[in-house]
């Protein structure tokens, strides 16, 4: 019969290998990543006319080329602190 103390060491350290390898993977850099309006509504779950809305207001910064909008990253989680801070103050 085994010691189910020995599984749950074996198991613990098994924990303690992976939660090192998350640690040690180097942080994704999104300050240059740019969100169509498409994906941002999705990352938002919200529709594309609620972001465009934003856009035409000032709410939210973005960038055409063309025809098509961008949404810098920092752009579109900055300006979601911002509408948070706001709906307390008042």
């Amino acid at each position: 019969m085994e010691n189910p103390f020995e599984k749950i060491t074996k198991e613990l350290s098994d924990i303690k290998v992976l939660v090192y390898e998350i640690l040690q993977k180097p942080k994704e850099d999104y300050s240059n990543k740019v969100y169509t309006l498409q994906e941002a509504a999705g990352l938002l779950k919200v529709d594309k006319q609620t972001v465009s809305n934003h856009i035409l207001r000032g709410n939210l910064k973005s960038k055409r080329i063309g025809r098509r909008i961008l949404i810098p990253h920092n752009e579109l989680f900055d300006s979601l602190n911002e509408v948070k801070s706001l709906k307390y103050k008042r």
